[in-house]
């Protein structure tokens, strides 16, 4: 019997975070390239307004000759579309123990839209970066509190990073003008990296002197305890998800499967390199055994995989999945094992309840 557990409830907070910002539904993981409608959102302030027939992005700080780009300029210069991995970096938060107060992501902050846009690195080079620019910084048109303090969102770069081949300037998502919500009328997409990096409602570029210690830039760390300065937050940890089998428990989500051969299907993806192997378990993760991997729809998406699963025997099953990458990176076992105050990078093993029921007969 499936129990409903109360433990450990929600905050109103938390509730109010998760309505504002909803994730991918797992069976949107069957699609190659997730449709807008379908991809996760986490907006930190409020979706602010930005006229594209009026917007300007200014480039400017540390380099030689500032600029104002227009968003006609800006799609007038050489374009890339391509997909990628968006992962937020509080995916898989409301697994630990115990929970920290933000967004309470399970394993659905994630999605793989197709960005268009113009590159980065040929605009600050243009701009001409000076000898003392050491990071670059992107301040957005959203605009709040956190943290005490009154800001617009912002984030940087190191040099090398916000140079780096992949990085660009946003302005369609899937073969569309970017929706309000996902950043328009320009964003950043910074692959590899978690979500919080791409700025959205992208207002200004600035190249500056020293490292950003805005409150944006200080929330993401990895920190065991309050007193910890922590390492930042950066690239995707490796993950893997399968589509949800069979078809769910209204309440519960309790996946109810036939006996018999059933197609398990699934992504996989990180940000330290290719995924080089899924591994799939019916049985709580005590047996492997490797999935059939995909080809990628390019370097920055992420990667197919399939298991035929042969449940031969009624009764509870618990389905896990694990990727590893091509630098050597595994997921963990348990969500616990990356615990941290902000509850991010997390990448346990997915785990989904399955009630396998006897074949129907005509």
């Amino acid at each position: 019997m499936v129990r409903i557990t109360t433990s450990g409830q929600f905050t109103r907070e938390e509730v109010v975070l998760a309505l504002r910002n909803p994730g991918m539904p797992l069976e949107g993981l069957r699609y190659p390239i997730t449709p807008v409608g379908m991809h996760y959102l986490l907006t930190h302030f409020d979706v602010p307004y930005v006229d594209p027939a009026t917007y300007e992005l200014s480039v400017g700080g540390l380099v030689r000759e500032p600029l104002v780009l227009t968003l006609d300029a800006l799609k007038a210069r050489p374009a890339v579309a391509m997909p990628v991995v968006m992962e937020c970096a509080g995916n898989g938060r409301a697994l630990l123990h115990p929970r920290p107060i933000s967004a309470p992501w399970h394993d659905e902050a994630v999605g793989c839209a197709e960005w268009k846009g113009t590159p980065l690195g040929p605009i600050l080079e243009e701009a001409g970066l000076l000898d003392d620019a050491v990071e670059v910084l992107f301040t957005g048109y959203d605009r709040g509190i956190d943290g005490g303090v009154e800001q617009s969102y912002e984030r940087s770069l190191s040099l090398e990073e916000a140079l780096r081949e992949g990085v660009i300037l946003a302005y369609e998502m899937n073969g569309q003008p970017l929706p309000p919500q996902h950043g328009s009328p320009l964003r950043l997409v910074v692959p590899d990296w978690y979500g919080m990096t791409s700025v959205k409602w992208l207002r200004s570029i600035k190249a500056i002197g020293e490292p950003f210690e805005g409150v944006q830039q200080a929330a993401y760390r990895y920190r065991s305890s309050e007193g910890d300065p922590g390492t930042p937050v950066t690239r995707k940890n490796p993950h893997a998800l399968m589509a949800p089998p069979g078809i769910p428990d209204f309440l519960s989500r309790v996946r109810h499967v036939r006996q018999g051969r059933t197609l398990v299907e699934g992504r996989a993806w990180s940000g330290w390199g290719t995924v080089e192997r899924v591994e799939f378990s019916p049985d709580g993760g005590q047996t492997w055994d490797d999935a059939r991997l995909g080809e990628l729809l390019g370097p920055y998406a992420w990667r197919p995989w399939s298991y035929e699963w042969e449940a031969r025997e009624p009764g509870e099953y618990e389905l896990c999945v694990r990727a590893t990458d091509s630098a050597g990176n595994a997921q963990a076992t348990e969500s616990d094992e990356s615990w941290n105050r902000g509850g991010f990078g997390v990448n346990a093993v997915q785990r989904v309840a399955v009630l396998v029921g006897a074949t129907e007969t005509d």
